[in-house]
């Protein structure tokens, strides 16, 4: 009985053209595009520069920090209202001011200063743009020190340097960190608002009473509805290992193996919240509301924008109940670190139980009316 009944989902599959296109092209068009614009690195940050000295240090400075790579040098303004002025039309983001005597102090006293002005609307922007360019000040400093040392011949002063080693992601490349767990959030949007509108939607057909009225039972109902999803999110986490080779050249550091089984887990127990979800829904409308409510609130509390470490303690112990937090935490360390199934038994154990409560809760809910 099973088998046909899984037969007849695929089928139903099959003849809606429009999700064999949702299952493909939707996590192929997104994984490829979604890491672009969901991208925090802040580059090409808009600088208005006040060069009061116009001396040869002066000019070496803005160049120092033209090269960077952080800056685009947007206008170098004749005074520091003229600079505001351009804050405050949105073409330049912090303002550097060179004093009249900047060289003169650096030669006489060996030591200037300089004034940063950062514009904070977008707090992230303005408050790592103006760390970069204090960062290339600083610099620019010890650059100077060290060649008046040798000019003059004098021993150095012994000094040690500090080289950062970056693990798992080298080049610090953005995409390497959320494109794992952009894969998560598409199985999510598939793999848990397709089932959550399987059952609501043969309620508003008129086909749920033809199986209403068969000696199907509960739980060979629910296991016809599941399978086929969880074949589906297969199909979908491997589209997005492919884009995410292609495009991003990533491959997991870990065993895919690893992944898979996680997939696996995970892939039910969305599953079965969508059913869940169908089984109380009256209409398709009030399944979707219901799903995004809930779908929206798991991404939020996982970690996949900012880290659950950082959230208020009453943020943390809610994305204890949020499903992705578990699985984009073992996407990533598989990915980035190459972790194997004993270092991922928290997660496999709370996915377990996510698995385990949400299909039997489907099972028990749906009820059979004849």
């Amino acid at each position: 009985m099973l088998k046909f009944l899984i037969e007849r989902e695929f089928k139903q599959i099959r003849r809606n053209p429009f999700l064999p296109r949702v299952i493909v092209a939707f996590p192929f068009m997104a994984l490829w595009i979604l890491p672009m614009a969901a991208n925090f690195e802040v580059r090409n940050v808009r600088l208005s520069v006040v060069d009061n000295s116009h001396s040869t240090y002066s000019s070496r400075l803005v160049r120092k920090v033209a090269s960077s790579g952080y800056f685009k040098l947007a206008n170098l303004s004749s005074n520091y209202s003229q600079a505001l002025r351009d804050v405050e039309l949105d073409r330049a983001d912090v303002v550097l001011e060179i004093p009249p005597r900047f060289e003169e102090n650096l030669v006489r006293e060996g030591a200037s200063s300089v004034m940063i002005s950062a514009n904070t609307v977008n707090g992230t922007r303005g408050g790592l743009g103006s760390a970069f360019l204090a960062s290339v000040v600083g610099d620019f400093a010890a650059e100077v020190h060290g060649e008046w040392r040798q000019g003059t011949g004098t021993l150095a002063v012994p000094s040690f340097g500090i080289v950062p080693q970056f693990r798992y992601n080298p080049h610090l490349r953005y995409p390497v960190f959320m494109v794992p767990a952009l894969m998560v959030m598409l199985m999510t949007l598939i793999c848990g608002f397709l089932p959550a509108l399987n059952i609501v939607s043969e309620k508003e057909r008129g086909t749920i009473e033809q199986i209403n009225v068969t000696p199907v039972s509960r739980l060979a109902f629910i296991m016809s509805k599941l399978i086929p999803y969880w074949i589906i999110g297969f199909v979908v986490l491997t589209i997005c290992f492919g884009v995410a080779r292609l495009f991003y050249g990533l491959i997991p550091k870990g065993n895919l193996y690893t992944i898979y089984l996680f997939a696996s887990v995970y892939v039910l127990a969305l599953s079965g919240f969508g059913l869940v979800i169908s089984n109380f829904a009256k209409s398709i409308q009030q399944a979707m509301f219901m799903m995004f409510f809930f779908v929206m609130t798991f991404i939020f509390m996982s970690g996949l924008y900012t880290p659950v470490n950082s959230m208020p303690q009453w943020a943390q112990n809610v994305s204890i109940f949020s499903p992705l937090k578990y699985f984009i935490l073992v996407m990533r360390l598989v990915y980035l670190k190459g972790s194997g199934i004993g270092e991922l038994t928290v997660p496999f154990g709370a996915l377990c139980g996510f698995a385990l409560f949400f299909n039997t809760l489907a099972v028990v809910t749906y009820r059979k009316r004849s």
